[in-house]
Formats: structure tokens, C-alpha cells, sequence
């Protein structure tokens, strides 16, 4: 533990650069409430998308961190703000008629167009849930319904009374004139029509924690700020939560990082010490957009993990926050070969080199050995050429190829062979273009399915590799890519594959050599 600690202590891993940051907070002294608090959000707006489980995840990678280099205790909280008012009904849902009659209510009291929850509300945050349990994430979850009703905000939000001006002061910086004259932090939600009122304050009174407000039909209400009667704008709600919870880091994506100062200064003015912070960039869909709760886009949690592992997963959550990512379906398949290829790299490396390794910060100090003897985009380019249905048709090939491997031995593996032809048959197969070879290149595909005939040694990856790159070299490619491009076009149907040595091996010397004679006759191409 002593080795791991002090490689931490000087990791260049972004986990522990937050980690030793947020470490300095506490360097003088523990912290009272005794321990260091984790905090994310979750506005259920929508369904939980693959960027709200991004953010738990990379949290407990840096909390995960923090408990490496330092022994004070640590909680994480998934926080819900379900007292947000329904702004517009999402396009992804059903029933989207009857939901439109709810607007402005909070999502806690909307109906749920499923008909599975107690409300629109409780139906997301179910999902969200059920996401963070797939993970294993150790996680506590609040949900803001119950915090203002139950009366665990009441204490922050007479203080936000007592500091109305002060805090209104640092909010009226923020909007345009026009909004100015009838913004307040406090929105009421409406005694008889339970809607979240976006008013202008008559009077806020700090003597006996009331506001008073006029509704849309001129009537003059006078309602406490405590018991679940109002709610905070979203920005004041921020930094009112870190002062309530006394949170000590938070993550949250670039578009908030605008109004970190404004979170912070409402943080300290309630009585908080404002969070450590970590701003990350943003998923971005096919084509280029960022990925929305209420229109769906972008690939989904559910529909990773019909195509790949939730590890697959988490290493792609990794991978340099600070960057936009695109993330569509295409970038799976490389991701679970990285995934694969870190964990058997770790096994063979020192204290310092594995603190550095992401499949630490996925699995913790219990990282997990690979069994993955052949790669997912091998296991897609077999399923091609196999015409495999079934992950059974994938295990022939590969018992030939590994004889010591078999599904119950190298449980990834059948799970991968299984999500292999699941994608291959989604996206791989409609969009195979397979072309002729030109007259060089089937001189040489055809030089190289003689030498196959003939083979006899050692059906294995290297050796086949040698044979195909001195095809390519005696027949004049250059640069040798331009070989292997045309092998993958015209033998596969795909301009990038793997290793062919490898596919060779895996798939046979003899069916090898019948596939590239298939090639040449126009077969696969027709």
C-alpha cells in the first residue's frame, strides 16, 4: 500500500492530479463532519443518457483516487433536482399528448407516460438508478422532493431569505436588464395548481422566512420558503446544495463552467465553503452535436451494452475528459480492444506504471486478468467471412485457434463473440462494400493464396504476418498499408480490419487462401 500511495502521490493519471488537489482542502485539518463528500447531479428532465453516468463514474474514479492517497472517510451522493418545473415535454417519450397539461409542475408530480412510476419524476430517477446499480456504483441517492419537503434545505433557505439582497446582487449581474425586473431565486410552486411560478417577489420577508407574490390571475399569495413551498432557481440551487450538504467536490460539464463563480460566491454567502471542481467537455452524436436528454441523440447506456461491456464502457469515460468526444457506435468496437489491451499490459507492470493505467481507476486495486485471446475486431471481421449467426459458429473457429479456450474457461471472450455478431449484424453487414482487386493487386492476393497452399509451418500470427508483408513488398507496395487496405476492400468488404496474420490464423491457412480465390473470381463482390 506504502508503493501504491507514494506512486499516486506523483501520477500524471487525471484521477489522482484531482485527487492530491481536493487533498489540499483538508491539509490543515479533517474535516468536521468527518469525512470528504462526493457529490454529482442529475436533472431528470429527460432519460438518464450515457453523459449522466459519465459523470458518476469519472466522480468515483477521483474519489476512488482520493481513498489511495489519504484514510479520511469519503460518500458520494447522486443528487436529483425533481423539483424542476417540466420546461417542455421530452421527444422521447409516450403519451406525449397527456404530459402536455403538466408543464411547469415539478417532474415529481407529473404523471409517468410509462405507467410504471408514481410520477415522470420517479420513473427517471428509477432508470438512473438501475444504471448506477449495473455499475456497482457505491453510491448514495437524494432526491430533491424530499429534501425541500422533509425540511433538510429549510435551515439554507432561511438563511437565503436573511441574504436575499446579497444573493440577488450576484444573480442581477448575470441576467439581461429585461430579465432583471422580474427575476427572483425563488420560484413558489403555486398552492392550488401545484406549478412551479416564475414571479417576481412583492415582498421577501426575513423576519418570519415568508415571500408574497401575485399568481398569473392577480391573487396575492403569502407562502413560507420552508416545507417543500418553493424551490430555488437552478444556478441559486447550486450553490445553496453545496452549503446544505457542505459538498467538497462536484464535476460538471462545460457548459456549466460559465457559472462556476456565480455557484460559488452563492455557496460562501449561505454559510458554505465552496467545492473543489472539475469541468469536462462534452459527448458529442454522429454528427458532431451535443447529446441532448430530451431528444435522445447520441448512442444510450442500454444501447452500449447490447454491443460491448459495461467495462468497454467505463474505459471509454476514461479516456481524456477535457476533450470532446463523439461518441456513436463505431467508436465500441475500439474500445473494448484498448479495454482489453490495458489489462493485459497491467499485469506486467510496477506500482507506478499501474496507478497510470485507466484499468485501474475502472476496477480499483482488484484489476482483473484478460482472457481476450482473440480481439473484438478480429471477431468482427470472422463473423463476416463466417457468415456466423451465432456466437456458437464464432467458438469453431476459435477452439481451432485456442484449444485451451472454451466459454466456461474465457467468459469474456463468449460474451464478446456474442456482442460481436450482435454488431456485425447491425452495423457491419449492411454497409460491407467488398470491390474487385485491380490487376496488381490480384497478382500479388493471388501469390499470396499459393504460398497459403503450400504452408506448412506453424499456423501462427507472427509467421503468417511475415508471409503476407513479404507478399506485399515483393509486389511492390508502397507505402505496405496500401497492401493491406486492398486485402481488407477486396477480402473483408472493410477499408481497416486487423492484423491479417492474425485473421489467417484464427480463420484457417486453407479457408484463407479459398476466401481470397473467392475474392478474385468476383464472388464476394457480386
Amino acid at each position: 500500500m506504502t508503493d501504491l500511495r507514494d506512486a499516486a502521490m506523483s501520477s500524471k493519471a487525471w484521477p489522482f492530479e484531482e485527487a492530491r488537489r481536493l487533498l489540499k482542502r483538508y491539509e490543515k485539518a479533517p474535516p468536521e463532519k468527518g469525512y470528504v463528500l462526493f457529490e454529482t447531479g442529475h436533472g431528470p428532465s429527460g432519460l438518464p443518457h450515457i453523459g449522466t453516468f459519465g459523470e458518476v463514474l469519472r466522480t468515483t474514479m477521483i474519489r476512488r483516487a482520493f481513498e489511495v492517497i489519504s484514510d479520511i472517510p469519503t460518500r458520494l451522493i447522486c443528487f436529483s433536482d425533481d423539483v424542476d418545473g417540466m420546461r417542455k415535454v421530452p421527444g422521447n417519450v409516450p403519451n406525449r399528448e397527456a404530459l402536455a397539461e403538466h408543464l411547469q409542475k415539478p417532474l415529481t408530480s407529473v404523471p409517468d407516460p410509462f405507467g410504471t412510476h408514481e410520477s415522470f419524476g420517479h420513473h427517471n430517477n428509477a432508470m438512473l438508478r438501475r444504471f448506477l446499480d449495473t455499475f456497482g456504483f457505491e453510491c448514495e441517492f437524494y432526491s430533491a422532493t424530499e429534501f425541500y419537503k422533509s425540511g433538510r434545505f429549510d435551515e439554507v433557505l432561511k438563511r437565503a431569505v436573511e441574504r436575499y439582497d446579497d444573493v440577488m446582487k450576484v444573480m442581477l449581474k448575470s441576467l439581461r436588464e429585461e430579465r432583471q425586473q422580474t427575476y427572483s431565486i425563488f420560484l413558489p410552486i403555486h398552492p392550488e395548481t401545484g406549478r412551479v411560478m416564475y414571479v417576481p417577489m412583492k415582498e421577501v420577508n426575513a423576519r418570519d422566512h415568508t415571500i408574497t407574490f401575485d399568481d398569473e390571475d392577480g391573487r396575492e399569495w403569502v407562502l413560507p420558503v420552508t416545507g417543500g413551498n418553493v424551490k430555488l432557481q437552478w444556478k441559486p440551487d447550486f450553490g445553496a446544495r453545496w452549503a446544505a450538504l457542505d459538498v467538497d467536490f462536484e464535476m460538471y460539464g462545460k457548459d456549466h463552467s460559465t457559472n462556476t463563480p456565480i455557484y460559488d460566491r452563492i455557496c460562501e454567502i449561505l454559510g458554505g465553503r465552496k467545492p473543489e471542481h472539475f469541468t469536462y467537455e462534452l459527448f458529442l452524436d454522429e454528427n458532431g452535436q451535443k447529446i441532448s436528454k430530451s431528444t435522445g441523440n447520441g448512442i444510450s447506456i442500454d444501447e452500449w451494452l447490447t454491443y460491448a461491456s459495461t467495462e468497454s464502457l467505463s474505459y471509454f469515460m476514461y479516456l481524456k475528459p477535457k476533450t470532446a468526444k463523439r461518441m456513436h457506435f463505431d467508436v465500441i468496437p475500439k474500445a473494448v480492444d484498448e479495454y482489453h489491451q490495458q489489462l493485459r499490459a497491467y499485469a506486467g507492470q510496477d506500482a507506478a506504471a499501474r496507478v497510470n493505467n485507466p484499468v485501474f481507476h475502472i476496477h480499483g486495486a482488484d484489476v482483473p486478468e484478460s482472457n481476450m485471446v482473440v480481439s473484438f475486431a478480429m471477431l468482427l471481421n470472422l463473423a463476416s467471412v463466417a457468415h456466423a449467426e451465432d456466437k456458437e459458429a464464432l467458438w469453431g473457429f476459435i477452439r481451432r485457434y485456442a484449444p485451451q479456450a472454451s466459454p466456461e474457461t474465457h467468459p469474456d471472450l463468449d460474451d464478446a463473440a456474442g456482442f460481436a455478431i450482435r454488431y456485425y449484424n447491425d452495423f457491419v453487414k449492411p454497409h460491407r462494400q467488398f470491390r474487385r482487386a485491380d490487376e496488381k493487386e490480384a497478382a500479388a492476393m493471388a501469390d499470396l493464396a499459393a504460398r497459403l497452399r503450400a504452408y506448412e509451418g506453424e499456423v501462427e500470427d507472427e509467421a503468417l504476418q511475415t508471409m503476407v508483408f513479404a507478399v506485399g513488398k515483393e509486389h511492390g507496395f508502397e507505402p505496405l498499408r496500401d497492401w493491406f487496405k486492398a486485402l481488407y476492400e477486396v477480402c473483408l468488404g472493410a477499408s481497416q480490419g486487423p492484423r491479417f496474420g492474425g485473421f489467417i490464423a484464427l480463420y484457417g491457412v486453407t479457408e484463407t487462401a479459398d476466401l481470397i480465390d473467392a475474392a478474385l473470381k468476383g464472388q464476394l463482390a457480386s
